[in-house]
């Protein structure tokens, strides 16, 4: 059976691992956020002016962490450098839909681009869905001012499926959400994709 989404396991791949946000994650998340280009890139801002503003507090940040991580909709992950051993972002799977054993994906890293982490991380994170958790589809959204993200979703077999247009608000225009997802028979594993995530707790329990 699937494993319950409130148990959230530790994946190693090559260059990272994914593994439970703690509470201390909280100081360096919030400090990564202040990246302008995680907060442009996330549509979490919608001018350059806030790009550097971080909307929460680091105690907002463990209050909104540990509350995510008794929610049955979602996994969250701290996505941990393997090379430095620091938490360089978020990866989450989010709004589980059981009925239609689909679920939606996001990931945001500050500082630690063009190394293949987000990558690596997306692969774990998907594998995570479709091979333990027994799910169809994983979509997402990407914002067209993001063509590198979506060159990172297409690697691990994302397809388009349409655009949203003129989702975003930013600055004086608008900016088009590009709705991409791959379905489990899509799923294979890639020829560059390195050693499949090795599972370093143990696996959950069944539902």
């Amino acid at each position: 059976m699937p494993a319950l989404l409130t148990d959230t396991p530790t994946l190693t791949g090559d260059l990272v691992r994914l593994r439970p946000v703690t509470a201390d994650d909280a100081v360096q998340l919030h400090a990564l956020m202040r990246d302008p280009e995680v907060g442009r890139l996330t549509g979490s801002v919608h001018d350059d002016a806030q790009t550097a503003a971080v909307p929460w507090t680091v105690a907002q940040l463990q209050e909104i962490y540990a509350r995510w991580a008794d929610d049955n909709d979602r996994v969250v992950w701290a996505v941990v450098d393997l090379g430095t051993g620091h938490v360089a972002g978020e990866a989450v799977l989010l709004d589980h839909d059981p009925d239609n054993a689909s679920i939606g994906f996001r990931i945001w890293l500050g500082g630690a681009r063009d190394r293949g982490l987000g990558t690596e991380a997306t692969r774990i994170a998907v594998g995570h869905a479709f091979d333990t958790l027994g799910l169809h589809r994983v979509e997402l959204e990407v914002y067209a001012f993001n063509p590198r993200a979506r060159r990172v979703y297409e690697k691990v077999g994302f397809v388009l499926e349409g655009t949203k247009r003129e989702a975003l608000r930013y600055a004086d225009g608008w900016v088009d959400a590009h709705v991409m997802a791959i379905l489990a028979h899509e799923w294979r594993p890639r020829p560059d994709s390195g050693s499949p995530a090795r599972a370093t707790t143990p696996p959950p329990p069944g539902r």
